[in-house]
């Protein structure tokens, strides 16, 4: 995915950091080059992001490799974000109570060993206990980057500061299916997670030579941890997370066990609710959400990260489930998103200081949705680079979409309420995002099923299509296996063709239902209240 971080103002409040005072630029940096500090920072975000999507075409082989099927395959990416938004929210906490380089040193160092951990793996079971641990070391790794590249610069350079941040976060999703592909091909899907060894490495020495904690975050009164908002976030996200997972496989509430993780999850959920509205020193404080254009924002951006990671996870699969692509090469096919990315992003910044947001998310969302729709037009005759205009317009639509949603979403808070409010816009899009994987590889499976169905039905076995087909393919398949084994060979090849056709097809109403999606995504952008054009986001990432 192509994740596009905004321009940060020079009043903006960051992601994980408590209000600031004017005059720490100096103090921060005690004398370094800012640059340098923008590059360990970076190094660390670029890590984090890539790994959201260098898994993404290696799923396939992971299967293979562990025994599994996609859809637990798919778990790998689910149960890292998960992970990775249980500890959005802390992330602030935990920056005061530890000191904020401490807390991103140990962060990057958690991240590596998971990473080497990922890698190792024997089983499913441990790789996925590996991406938990690997989600719940990347999560603060952003939001604390990009507070302390906000604080290393002087108001009149944050800008520029945040336009090179940006541009990294962009990048990474681009090389990420491509390297990941590439890595898969060459060595094994296990070099996915291990390229991120040096890459941690190298950032905690930048971090550890260039970063320093300023005053007021060494002086910091920490409040007490909030043990009941974070043990139910951790209950109602886990068993949220279980039950996407492992509803396919055990045909949903049909299971006695899912419905109480289901009752689980909706009295933790209820718990966590009534304490971030009402506690007294909450971990995440939900009353933000009585703000409008925050709610709307936090619902737009909840569905949309069910449609973008969809997206991420579905195109892979289809170039090498149904058309037999290497993983490298798919990685290449989807990899224009991201330039489309890269390319939008100069016309966004120019735009969002004069269009009003609304304007803009509308285009935004309009074209992700007619492209998916044209997805949703695509046969199994396509070329490699059938799609390329389509997918480079999809990165061009999205960066119309992550600065100008922030943009209304914070545009009518206070700036000290940025910082919680942005643990909450981004614990919504990666809950969005690993609702919208499972929700996706359970519509290919059960709908490859219904069309399967619906294809025998079409065509009996008794129908003279069949018979002639049958008859033509054990004709062909004679002088290659045999005339004794022509009719089995020839029944397994219709069969074949049958179970890619409905696998198609699967694909194509998830695809035009991404595009169903988008629509609603459009008539939620009007139910913001007009923000002024040119008032930027605080830290979305």
């Amino acid at each position: 995915m192509a994740a596009a971080a905004a321009p940060a103002p020079t009043d903006a409040a960051p992601q994980a950091a408590p209000t600031q005072a004017p005059d720490t630029t100096h103090e921060l940096t005690h004398g370094v080059n800012p640059w340098w500090i923008a590059a360990a920072v970076m190094l660390a975000t670029f890590m984090e992001v890539l790994d959201t999507s260098i898994a993404s075409v290696a799923l396939p082989y992971i299967a293979g490799s562990l025994s599994a099927t996609n859809d637990e395959a798919t778990w790998v990416l689910t149960s890292y974000l998960v992970s990775n938004a249980i500890i959005l929210p802390a992330s602030n906490w935990f920056s005061l109570r530890f000191g904020r380089k401490r807390f991103l040193m140990i962060c990057v160092a958690i991240f590596t060993v998971a990473s080497f951990a990922c890698g190792a793996a024997p089983s499913l079971g441990l790789l996925l206990l590996f991406r938990v641990i690997q989600g719940a070391g990347g999560g603060a790794l952003q939001p604390i980057s990009q507070a302390v590249l906000l604080e290393s610069f002087p108001p009149a350079k944050r800008g520029a500061a945040m336009a090179v941040f940006a541009l990294g976060v962009v990048v990474a999703p681009v090389l990420g299916p491509t390297l990941g592909g590439w890595l898969t091909d060459t060595y094994s899907w296990r070099y996915a997670f291990y390229i991120n060894i040096p890459i941690g490495v190298m950032a905690l020495y930048m971090i550890n030579k260039y970063i320093h904690d300023p005053s007021y975050i060494k002086n910091a009164k920490v409040s007490r941890f909030d043990n009941i908002g974070f043990g139910s976030l951790i209950v109602w996200v886990g068993c949220l997370q279980i039950i996407l997972d492992k509803g396919q496989e055990v045909d949903w509430f049909a299971a006695t066990w899912l419905r109480w993780a289901f009752v689980a999850m909706i009295v933790a959920l209820a718990i966590f609710i009534y304490q971030s509205f009402w506690g007294k020193q909450p971990l995440v404080n939900l009353r933000v959400l009585k703000d409008r254009n925050f709610l709307v924002g936090s619902t737009l951006i909840f569905l949309f990260g069910i449609a973008i990671y969809s997206t991420v996870v579905v195109l892979p699969l289809f170039y090498q489930e149904l058309l037999g692509y290497t993983a490298f090469t798919a990685g290449l096919v989807v990899a224009p998103r991201g330039l489309g990315a890269i390319c939008g992003m100069p016309v966004i910044g120019y735009l969002s200081n004069k269009v009003d947001p609304r304007y803009l998310l509308t285009f935004g969302f309009g074209i992700f949705g007619l492209t998916t729709l044209y997805f949703g037009s695509i046969t199994l005759g396509i070329s490699p680079t059938t799609l390329f205009l389509p997918i480079l317009i999809t990165g061009f639509g999205l960066s119309f979409v992550f600065v100008p949603i922030s943009t209304a979403a914070y545009g009518t808070l206070s700036n000290e309420q940025m910082g919680n409010a942005s643990g909450v816009f981004n614990l919504l899009r990666n809950v969005g995002g690993s609702i919208g994987i499972s929700i996706a590889t359970t519509l290919l499976t059960r709908r490859t099923d219904v069309h399967q169905n619906e294809l025998t039905n079409f065509i009996p076995q008794s129908g003279i299509g069949y018979q002639n087909a049958l008859a033509g393919t054990q004709h062909a398949l004679t002088n290659h296996v045999g005339k004794a084994n022509a009719l089995y060979a020839a029944k397994a090849s219709l069969y074949q063709q049958l179970g890619m056709q409905s696998a198609y097809w699967a694909f194509i109403d998830v695809f035009r239902w991404l595009s169903l999606l988008s629509v609603a995504c459009i008539i939620f952008v009007w139910f913001f209240k007009k923000v002024k054009a040119g008032k930027p986001p605080a830290g979305v990432h």
